[in-house]
């Protein structure tokens, strides 16, 4: 079979293969009728929208000069980190624990100057870290919730990564615009070939949710200072579209 290649254009892609003598199913797509051309194509749609949700990490690491001592530790602290996040009106389901972790703390060997190591590293103490995954709803109150970990005793906090809590909105308007392009692109191939679009042949989808490069300054709380400032910005849905068209005289 003879294929013509065309250049695409932005986030256009194309390939036109023209029918056999006959009906039958071709080596890039579906039956078609006798004398059609096959035309492939592919376009992005796009929707942005503000977020209502940001999903970030927050935790404790604490040290102990033994294994018991490091985890108490750790779990005062991290019991005051959850309760303050229930009391920014955080809901238990939006809190879940991600990692426990407990390692040694290693000191210097000792080394005497002509190189040779008389004592080797030994445990001198413990460290144990508890990190959390946490919801966001309230984005306005974003800020406050940071500086409130930071008073309970947080010491790690990472994120945020924003979202939308229901995206298919978004989704569904991204279709709508990838399916509105990649038609207007078929329609300009058939005209620049004396050609006319009969149908859309087939229809596959990719893409989806792209969130945002996280954007957070954090600093420690204090009573007389302004909440942590946030930029929540946008999120974008991005749809991407194959089409095959059947093109016909």
């Amino acid at each position: 079979m003879k294929s013509l290649a065309f250049p695409a254009a932005l986030a256009f892609s194309a390939m036109i293969a023209p029918a056999a003598a006959s009906a039958q199913q071709t080596q890039s797509g579906p039956a078609i009728a006798p004398g059609s051309t096959l035309l492939a194509l592919s376009a992005e749609g796009r929707s942005t929208r503000v977020p209502d949700l940001a999903l970030f990490s927050a935790g404790v690491t604490s040290q102990g000069k033994t294994a018991a001592e490091a985890m108490a530790a750790n779990s005062a602290d991290m019991n005051r980190v959850v309760a303050a996040l229930r009391r920014a009106g955080i809901a238990d389901k939006d809190i879940q624990t991600t990692s426990i972790n407990l390692n040694p703390i290693y000191g210097q060997p000792v080394v005497r100057p002509d190189g040779q190591v008389t004592q080797e590293a030994r445990i001198i103490g413990y460290q144990a870290n508890n990190m959390v995954s946490v919801r966001q709803r309230d984005l306005k109150g974003f800020g406050k919730v940071l500086d409130a970990l930071v008073a309970a005793g947080a010491n790690q906090v990472s994120g945020p990564n924003f979202q939308m809590a229901n995206p298919e909105a978004a989704q569904d308007e991204a279709r709508l615009a990838a399916i509105k392009a990649v038609r207007a692109r078929a329609d300009l191939y058939a005209r620049a070939t004396g050609l006319r679009v009969v149908r859309m042949v087939s229809i596959s989808e990719g893409g989806g949710y792209s969130p945002p490069m996280p954007v957070m300054y954090a600093k420690a709380a204090m009573a007389d200072s302004a909440p942590t400032p946030v930029a929540a910005g946008e999120v974008e849905s991005v749809i991407t579209v194959s089409v095959q068209f059947e093109l016909a005289p």
